[in-house]
């Protein structure tokens, strides 16, 4: 019976993962949005005995989602083991805060600034400072990238490009980084103020319309944008592509054999942190 045990220890010993981080919750009282918001964290392994500072990867979620998602539907503690176990990613903090709400219509959702919902400046007001400071992160443009799915795909573009002094590196996956003009019959409900916001930060647009010193910002982060060729937001990817092409500013364009869903967002994951790592300053 004894070596049965042991024999099974072993095989246990043996399947367990050589890197194995974890995720706890944390949430932020916050005074400009007048509510507590969530997020989660990963912590690789070994972080709360270390010491020492990480880079960091904010990852933010879609419309109907919340800070969960990336932990539930795309298992993103493994897959960021498993990366940073073989060394294709770097040892990294990853923060995947709340923006949002399955019931769109009565719920503020977005990562921009609309009546009632200032959320751009409580991200970098409020989440980026307190956060970077509880998880010991480096806290520089160097040492930071954002990613983002969909909506939260459009949100890190837009922030990558209008505070490109703080992100080396954007992952926008099935991005929605324009809106066009909203149907008068809509109702003026929070997913109209969502889509207003949208199409007020239009990504194409900004790009389009870029000075020679906001071009020369865009050129400071490395930028991907991943579709898959059946998405129906995959036009976006591409416009915005063809548009920083135009200006001169360097992009890389992924168009695979996918839709709008986790099954290609977890794909994109194992691609987008080993890009955030090579973008990081050693």
């Amino acid at each position: 019976m004894k070596t049965k045990l042991l024999l099974l220890a072993l095989v246990c010993a043996v399947c367990l993962p050589a890197w194995a981080g974890k995720i706890v919750t944390d949430s932020i009282q916050s005074k400009v949005l007048g509510a507590t918001v969530k997020y989660n964290v990963y912590l690789p392994n070994g972080f709360d005995k270390s010491g020492k500072k990480y880079p960091v990867v904010y990852l933010l979620h879609g419309l109907y989602g919340g800070y969960s998602d990336w932990a539930k539907n795309a298992n993103v503690n493994e897959v960021a083991d498993e990366l940073i176990g073989t060394g294709e990613a770097a040892e990294m903090v990853i923060i995947m805060p709340n923006a949002g709400h399955h019931d769109i219509h009565n719920v503020y959702n977005g990562y921009f600034n609309m009546p009632g919902w200032s959320y751009e400046d409580f991200f970098f007001q409020e989440l980026i400072p307190q956060a970077e400071a509880k998880y010991r992160v480096v806290g520089d443009k160097g040492h930071r990238a954002i990613m983002g799915l969909s909506m939260g795909g459009g949100g890190s573009t837009v922030y990558a490009q209008r505070h490109s002094d703080m992100f080396s590196s954007c992952y926008a996956m099935s991005a929605w980084l324009d809106q066009q003009e909203l149907n008068d019959k809509m109702p003026k409900d929070k997913f109209y103020y969502t889509c207003l916001s949208v199409k007020e930060r239009s990504a194409v647009a900004y790009v389009e319309n870029a000075t020679e010193e906001q071009v020369k910002q865009l050129r400071t982060v490395k930028w991907t944008f991943d579709c898959g060729d059946d998405d129906f937001l995959m036009d976006l990817s591409v416009k915005i592509h063809q548009a920083m092409r135009a200006k001169k500013v360097k992009s890389e364009l992924r168009i695979n054999n996918g839709v709008h869903n986790w099954e290609y967002w977890h794909l994109c994951l194992r691609k987008a942190l080993p890009f955030a790592s090579r973008n990081f300053n050693k």
